[in-house]
């Protein structure tokens, strides 16, 4: 499965990504704060689909990337039925990705985490987390950034079986 098209809008189009509800046996949510930004908020692993890509293997990149948890730790155990999107602030879309995108669209997955938190390892060759905590489900709209809060809202509905 290839990323969907961008979808055009008022001249900027949505970057192609995927993100990751990794889950523990306890079913809580793995969040992560992201370095550098101001806000405190937290967030799962996420990020854009490199070209040739299927979003599957973006995701299990992303998650080790960004976690250091590998394939082997984990068990996909559901993806959206359909693409998710978010709008970035209007003082942001001159920041990120040079300006060139509106916001992602993304294609989630619910990941069974198999390993031990000592196999979680946010220092990474490029770290994008200062800390990492396990969470309810239902505390996570209260903690993601502001214009991040609908996309969560969406997720927790459609894989609200995995989370209780």
């Amino acid at each position: 499965m290839s990323a969907p098209p961008a979808q055009a809008g008022q001249g900027k189009e949505y970057r192609p990504g995927v993100g990751v509800i990794l889950l523990n046996s306890a079913r809580l949510v793995w969040v992560g704060r992201r370095f550098g930004t101001a806000s405190k908020a937290w967030q799962m692993p996420q990020g854009g689909i490199d070209a040739g890509e299927s979003p599957e293997a973006a995701a299990l990149r992303e998650l080790e990337e960004e976690t250091g948890v590998t394939p082997g730790r984990v068990e996909i155990i559901a993806a959206s039925s359909g693409w998710h999107s978010y709008d970035l602030p209007p003082e942001l879309t001159k920041q990120a990705w040079g300006g060139r995108y509106r916001g992602q669209r993304q294609k989630w997955y619910v990941m069974r985490f198999l390993g031990h938190d000592s196999d979680i390892d946010i220092a990474t060759e490029h770290a994008e987390f200062s800390h990492w905590r396990w969470c309810e489900a239902a505390d996570l709209k209260r903690h993601i950034i502001d214009f991040k809060r609908p996309l969560y809202a969406a997720l927790i509905e459609e894989f609200a079986v995995f989370l209780r």
